[in-house]
């Protein structure tokens, strides 16, 4: 983790805040994608697979209420640790960089946190072992984050973005793979992703430059600035709060059409097998998006254009929204699932280039990027709210994914509005 012999002569101070210029090398994107990779599969995995079979094994008649509460508390977490780790890391003057510190420890503390909900027999064991994992996770994200507005230029920063995104859906098949073929219990899936979540992360860890700050280019610790640094004034920044703005109508619309997949293969597609048809639909949407980030990334930072990709996007996933409004059928749905994934696999990686590039101070990068990070967490809390009164009252499974075409297309309207970026 030296920081001597950084090819690029990031280790100075001004460094550390300066605008990167030199193209970064492939084994970089690599080493920062495998920790993404990590992150994510440390997020998904409980909350797909071993939370839901923990949650049935306590309580099986109110195993979904039961869920909502301890993926409603860590999406609260979540929110309230991620900025706070970003400003810790933005200030940390290591000569071993900002970043890679608080991933090593991210990591750890999150693994710590898997181990601790895995041997938990109760409710509040759970909320307590779930919110120390995302507690932990989310200073490994607000490290893994960081570096691509640290360190990679504008001329390659979506294609970067998009081999780091694509990290996201592959957190979801990867974890799901590893548990179902090498673990027996839910003991053992907890350890094991575990495990793997901490391996991930020290190939960017152990062999990557960081950039060092010089404790004279640190910003002094002031208690009342970190606590109002989660509030970035849209009026003064506007492409920022139209940025996030933007990113949490895509992520709400996103969470709203996923929400209740299973329960719509179930009464609306009349599915056989649900749970293998929830599998099944999400390799494809993970491939989907595998087979759009990159070119979209590169057709970006070639073109400089992110705005026009972003509606694209927008307007892809809301076709297949529709179709799932629609058209109730297996078939269909197949076809949704590749279409929402060739959307979201452009978003992906054209949006956070987006976004690095309104970020409103170089000291305050991880910070403001954990305050963007609200708008990933945020809608995983208010769409059960607005989902379930929509199926109940509003046109069931129809209603509920007109409802998510709406709002991604609302957000490619309001990404217009940013100013400062083409």
């Amino acid at each position: 983790m030296s920081a001597a012999g950084d090819p690029r002569g990031v280790a100075d101070g001004g460094g550390a805040l300066a605008e990167p210029q030199a193209r970064v090398p492939w084994r970089w994107t690599a080493s920062l994608s495998v920790a993404n990779l990590g992150v994510f599969l440390g997020f998904f995995t409980p909350i797909q697979i071993l939370l839901p079979m923990q949650l049935e094994q306590l309580d099986a008649a109110h195993k979904a209420a039961l869920l909502s509460w301890v993926t409603g508390t860590g999406a609260l977490v979540a929110m309230l640790v991620n900025p706070l780790a970003g400003a810790v890391s933005d200030r940390t003057t290591s000569r071993f960089g900002r970043r890679r510190p608080w991933i090593l420890a991210g990591a750890l503390l999150g693994a710590g946190g898997l181990v601790l909900t895995a041997g938990q027999h109760g409710l509040p064991g759970i909320i307590a072992g779930w919110a120390v994992a995302q507690a932990g996770l989310n200073i490994m994200l607000a490290g893994v984050t960081a570096p691509v507005a640290d360190q990679v230029p504008l001329s390659q920063r979506a294609l970067v973005s998009g081999w780091t995104g694509i990290s996201q859906s592959l957190g979801l098949v990867v974890g799901a793979v590893l548990v179902t073929a090498l673990a027996d219990s839910v003991v053992a899936g907890y350890a094991l992703t575990a495990v793997v979540t901490v391996a991930l992360a020290l190939p960017f860890v152990l062999g990557s430059p960081d950039p060092v700050l010089a404790p004279q280019a640190r910003a002094p610790f002031d208690l009342r600035a970190l606590v109002a640094g989660y509030w970035v004034s849209p009026r003064r920044y506007p492409d920022f709060g139209w940025a996030w703005l933007t990113r949490f109508l895509i992520n709400l619309g996103n969470a709203i059409g996923t929400l209740y997949l299973l329960y719509y293969l179930t009464d609306a597609v009349h599915y056989p097998s649900p749970d293998s048809g929830v599998l099944i639909l999400t390799a494809l949407y993970t491939l989907a998006a595998l087979l759009t980030a990159i070119p979209a990334g590169a057709i970006s930072d070639r073109t400089g254009r992110r705005r026009s990709l972003v509606v694209a996007s927008c307007v892809v996933m809301a076709a297949a929204a529709l179709l799932l409004a629609l058209v109730h059928s297996w078939p269909a749905t197949v076809v949704a699932a590749a279409v929402l994934g060739a959307g979201y696999g452009i978003y992906l990686a054209v949006d956070q280039a987006l976004v690095t590039q309104v970020l409103p101070a170089a000291a305050d990068r991880a910070k403001d990027l954990g305050v963007i990070n609200i708008a990933n967490s945020g809608p995983q809390v208010l769409a059960p709210a607005l989902a379930a009164p929509v199926v109940a009252h509003l046109g069931g499974y129809g209603g509920l994914y007109a409802l998510t075409a709406v709002v991604t297309l609302l957000a490619a309207v309001l990404v217009h509005r940013i100013r400062g970026v083409a």
